[in-house]
């Protein structure tokens, strides 16, 4: 069976997805969730092997943390917050890049608890693509094909659940109508931290919870908004994520 989590914030296509999938012999529903929080709570508890994530659901940057994240690693990160320790500085006389085995007997040790098995949190990301946002993909493309899978939301159900035995199979799942669109829009001004900021405020969150969601500091998310602003021409940091949608760039 492929364990497949659903991760949409429309609650209308999220159980249309899942009544499809679940119909299908191979294929079972372990989760449906319709926020970031929740949708990396399910997955540390189910570990799924697909998860069908919508595209403006994460930052660019979460998508690929999430499909590249190791359970061993997330482990270490999570009991060393505990202890108030930052898990991105190494202590001293520690080197970055602590070997899997470390980490899993440091957060055994951490947590107090036996050491879990490592490996990946998910198998595979189905991300659910809308045209317009296309001109984002580039970087995922080139880089995590194996692990993230890209479709369309216009395409039917039945692809959706073909989509999720390929990426279950190991093999790459790209609609070709997302790459066309990806070519089609304007090389983006926009850094990769500029575009994961312009997405935060176009949810509407204040500079200190974006600083927060992205762990920079306040200033640093002022610099970056002052630069797009620059860029786009835009007056206002909701003049400038208009300005970016309709360039294709967010």
């Amino acid at each position: 069976m492929v364990r497949t989590l659903l991760a949409l914030q429309g609650g209308l296509l999220r159980g249309a997805l899942a009544q499809v999938l679940s119909a299908e012999h191979d294929i079972e529903i372990v989760g449906e969730v319709d926020s970031p929080r929740r949708l990396r709570a399910a997955v540390r508890a189910e570990r799924p092997d697909v998860a069908v994530v919508e595209f403006d659901m994460l930052t660019v940057a979460e998508l690929v943390r999430l499909a590249t994240a190791d359970l061993a690693a997330e482990s270490l990160a999570d009991a060393l917050v505990e202890r108030g320790t930052d898990p991105a500085a190494p202590t001293a006389g520690e080197q970055p890049g602590t070997d899997p085995t470390t980490m899993r007997a440091t957060a055994s040790a951490a947590t107090g608890s036996p050491s879990r098995p490592a490996g990946p949190l998910v198998g595979a990301l189905l991300v659910l693509v809308e045209q317009r946002r296309a001109g984002r993909l580039g970087p995922l493309l080139a880089e995590h094909g194996h692990r993230i899978g890209f479709l369309s939301r216009e395409v039917p159900p039945g692809r959706i659940v073909d989509g999720v035995r390929q990426l279950a199979e190991g093999r790459v799942v790209l609609d070709p109508d997302l790459v066309v669109a990806a070519l089609e829009v304007a090389a983006s001004p926009l850094t990769n931290r500029e575009r994961e900021v312009l997405d935060v405020v176009a949810e509407g969150h204040p500079v200190q919870e974006i600083a927060e969601r992205l762990v920079l500091s306040a200033g640093t998310v002022r610099n970056h908004l002052s630069r797009i602003m620059a860029k786009t021409g835009a007056r206002t940091r909701w003049e400038a994520v208009r300005i970016a949608r309709e360039s294709g760039w967010l």
